[in-house]
């Protein structure tokens, strides 16, 4: 089979030519477990944390040893696992960046693929979707007649938010995103009252105008110094979640992150972080509550793809330059359906 590793360890932003491409034995089918062929790969801003050895959770990975991590959308060609027969749709977030994968029992969930296109479990029904999810539902707790902004608009969490927002009853929705395609995209495909265009001149005016009585809820994505745009804009009582400071991703070294606490206390808000991995135990809950949206055409969403586990490098490069319009994700060629 194909893997994608680390040529070396990275001290800048990943580029394509960073990645090696490489044949390796095709893995055998672990005892209680399944073989799977990839159809879907996620590609997620977070794994450049990961391939910088900082992010929660996940191990270092080693140049030229581990694949890239990745979760993963695909068909079992070889089961040993009760309940799991050749042909099975699956989804694992202990994937990677290969052709196939071997999965114990407590690495895979079979999906039903008439219940919504296989690749969706990687982005509004998959840990995208949980974030975005855990983060309107239980944290800040959208409800009627809120105001939200959220940030990174354009991105499936972003976009998913802003959409579940909406859904529980928020009077106004406004996203910030990066250039005119991706604000297109959240206010005609996601739905968003507005889209400022933080690329343009006079984006916080902008901004202003499109939250002229403030704004009771944000969801922010990318860094601190957004955070406080929001706050600045912030009725008193607001609620706030830090989902990720993207912007930092890819600097040498991390940076503060710094929050204006007299305005926070100012505002009398409420600001929480989140981290997804505290709510995987809730994913059941939240399928059944997204599912049925997604399936009934009122929880849309977009994907950016590649066609080829060779294009995936490149891809990833163009994620983390923030030019992806939508899901990020790599159709293999074993796609089955």
């Amino acid at each position: 089979m194909q893997q994608v590793v680390l040529r070396a360890g990275l001290t800048a932003a990943p580029q394509a030519d960073d990645f090696v491409l490489r044949e390796v034995p095709l893995p055998a089918c672990p005892e209680d477990g399944v073989l799977v062929r990839v159809s879907y790969l996620s590609l997620d801003p977070y794994v450049g944390a990961v391939l910088r050895g900082r992010h929660i959770g996940h191990p270092p990975v080693v140049p030229m040893i581990d694949p890239v991590p990745g979760a993963i959308v695909g068909q079992v060609i070889e089961s040993r696992l009760e309940g799991f027969a050749a042909g099975d749709w699956v989804h694992s977030e202990h994937g990677a960046w290969q052709d196939h994968v071997a999965l114990t029992a407590q690495q895979v969930t079979r999906l039903n693929p008439g219940a919504a296109p296989p690749s969706t479990f990687l982005g509004v029904l998959g840990l995208p979707g949980l974030t975005a999810w855990a983060s309107a539902c239980r944290i800040a707790k959208v409800r009627r007649g809120d105001v939200v902004l959220v940030d990174a608009a354009a991105g499936p969490v972003g976009g998913t938010f802003g959409q579940l927002a909406r859904i529980r009853g928020a009077a106004r929705v406004v996203g910030i995103a990066g250039g005119a395609e991706k604000c297109a995209l959240v206010r005609d495909c996601y739905g968003f009252d507005a889209c400022i265009d933080y690329h343009r001149d006079g984006w916080q005016e902008a901004l202003r105008a499109a939250l002229p009585d403030g704004l009771s809820v944000f969801h922010e994505n990318v860094s601190a110094a957004m955070a406080m745009e929001a706050l600045a804009l912030a009725r008193p009582y607001a609620r706030g979640v830090l989902c990720g400071f993207a912007a930092g991703y890819q600097a040498a070294q991390r940076a503060p992150h710094a929050l204006d606490g007299g305005v926070i206390v100012g505002r009398r808000a409420q600001v929480s972080g989140l981290v997804v991995y505290d709510f995987l135990d809730q994913r059941q809950a939240f399928l059944d509550e997204v599912l049925p949206l997604v399936a009934g055409g009122m929880l849309h969403h977009a994907e950016d793809r590649a066609s080829g586990l060779a294009a995936a490098p490149a891809h990833f490069a163009r994620l983390m330059r923030g030019e992806n319009v939508g899901k990020a994700l790599v159709v293999l060629a074993g796609e089955a359906g």
